[in-house]
């Protein structure tokens, strides 16, 4: 994959600052516990959009922001960003452009997230 595309995914000077830190392997094992809670801050997402929960579907997608951001997932917690903010004049017609876009990169980006710290490990 190009450099600008795995720019665009991955937040790339938090993981080198991360890496030179904490080493690749002890963020790798962030990563993992990421992946086990991902379907449930993912599912929290769609179900509270189902709902019509704008509060809940805003505060879900405010932790779900942290917790990418927390390992570098930088394009959806990129989304997940612009989906906390229901106040915004956008979001009534965006928000489901920007959830579905979590919702179809969210794995991918995991995966190549992994990869990434694998080959840094």
């Amino acid at each position: 994959m190009a450099t600008a595309e795995i720019e665009s995914i991955l937040d790339l000077n938090t993981l080198e600052q991360y890496c030179s830190a904490i080493g690749a392997g002890t963020l790798l094992k962030s990563v993992v516990l990421f992946e086990q809670l991902m379907p449930e801050y993912v599912g929290n997402l769609v179900n509270a959009k189902e709902a019509q929960d704008k509060d809940t579907l805003c505060s879900e997608a405010h932790k779900f922001k942290g917790a990418a951001g927390s390992v570098g997932l930088k394009r959806i917690q990129q989304f997940a960003q612009l989906l906390q903010h229901g106040e915004e004049a956008a979001w009534a017609t965006e928000h489901d452009v920007w959830l579905q876009a979590i919702v179809d990169h969210a794995s991918q980006d995991l995966a190549e997230l992994k990869q990434y710290l694998e080959s840094k490990a």
